[in-house]
């Protein structure tokens, strides 16, 4: 079926966005007249021209009667660009294939609306679930404000993150880690608890010069954050960020940005309350690095939508286990992953899967 080969071209294209865009959905457009693909199209950046756009303007002009294929609803309100339903009905197209509708408010059926009121004929539904996979964050993110929620865990055989020491590196093998940097640009947050500060000085950078650094999340009650840690150091980028219930003088010395979010009656950070909080910050994605307590916190209250999960052949006997008590006592309770895929890296194996 030819119309699927062009959409899939058109979702191809949308994810060469990841990383770029955000808030904003990734997006790619294919256009075709006889049966030959004359221009095609992705958003490339956040605040620039749109899919649509793009590949009208790589037709040069050849647009009258062709079909545009989209793999999300196409905009119908100024925003930092115009209204991309006005640029396909001044193009002459004649018919528009689209995934899926945008639930953003905005938009949201108004799009193809527009379309068909201008004649052009509009299919909707087209490869909708690869469609839906690749814009997951945003469609969460868009309906609730809240972030899509993604735990990384790197573990040996026999479930420890790190030895009864607390030495953690490293794990994983450095192909492993690689796709871990990779995975970090197309995120727009990576978190982790001070512990994982204190213990592992992390960057949580994405180790490139070409590819983009998300913003860097340490949750801390206790404040004792080493000023000489990577995160603080390397913060030319501004996107160090501290969450804490208070500020207080201890803050001070660190140069990063402060959120503040109240305790939960555990006295830990309400994660839900910082959740909201990321939304608000336009965080519509963010990464969960470390350490057990974080983990086991956020999968406690049901918060994670998504587990990259590293398995290393190494077995350490004691040390410290991924999770702590999340209040299951049945089997039949457990959580179970949904979607399984199964990655082979030199040495280790990554499972991924949707809770």
């Amino acid at each position: 079926m030819e119309e699927k080969k062009y959409m899939q071209l058109s979702i191809k294209l949308a994810s060469k966005g990841e990383g770029k865009v955000s808030p904003n959905p990734l997006v790619g457009s294919v256009l075709v007249k006889d049966g030959k693909i004359i221009g095609s199209g992705y958003h490339k950046k956040f605040g620039d021209y749109h899919a649509e756009v793009n590949a009208i303007a790589s037709a040069g002009g050849k647009t009258k009667g062709a079909t545009l294929y989209v793999n999300l609803e196409p905009c119908s309100f100024y925003g930092k660009t115009p209204p991309c339903t006005w640029s396909i009905i001044n193009a002459g197209v004649k018919k528009v294939y689209c995934s899926i509708l945008d639930p953003n408010p905005k938009v949201n059926g108004k799009g193809l609306k527009s379309l068909r009121a201008s004649g052009i004929q509009v299919e909707v539904g087209l490869l909708s679930r690869e469609a839906e996979k690749l814009n997951e964050a945003y469609l969460k993110y868009i309906t609730t404000g809240i972030p899509w929620v993604i735990l990384k865990i790197a573990q040996t055989l026999d479930g420890k993150i790190a030895t009864a020491s607390g030495d953690s590196k490293w794990i994983t093998s450095e192909d492993s880690r690689k796709f871990v940097h990779e995975l970090r640009s197309k995120v727009d947050a990576v978190l982790v608890g001070s512990g994982t500060v204190i213990k592992d000085d992390p960057e949580l950078t994405s180790h490139s010069k070409t590819r983009r650094n998300p913003r860097r999340v340490v949750l801390t009650t206790s404040q004792n954050l080493p000023p000489i840690s990577k995160i603080f150091r390397i913060n030319e980028d501004g996107k160090t960020i501290i969450v804490t219930p208070e500020v207080t003088s201890k803050l001070k010395v660190h140069n990063a940005e402060i959120w503040v979010v109240k305790k939960n009656k555990e006295g830990k950070i309400d994660l839900k309350k910082f959740l909201k909080k990321a939304g608000e910050k336009e965080v519509t994605s963010i990464m969960i690095e470390g350490g057990k307590e974080i983990f086991t916190s956020f999968l406690k209250y049901r918060l994670a939508d998504k587990i990259y999960y590293f398995i290393s052949p190494g077995i350490l006997g004691k040390g410290l286990e991924t999770f702590g008590d999340l209040g299951i006592e049945t089997i039949k309770d457990s959580l179970k992953l949904r979607g399984i895929e199964l990655k082979k890296f030199s040495r280790d194996f990554l499972i991924t899967g949707y809770l």
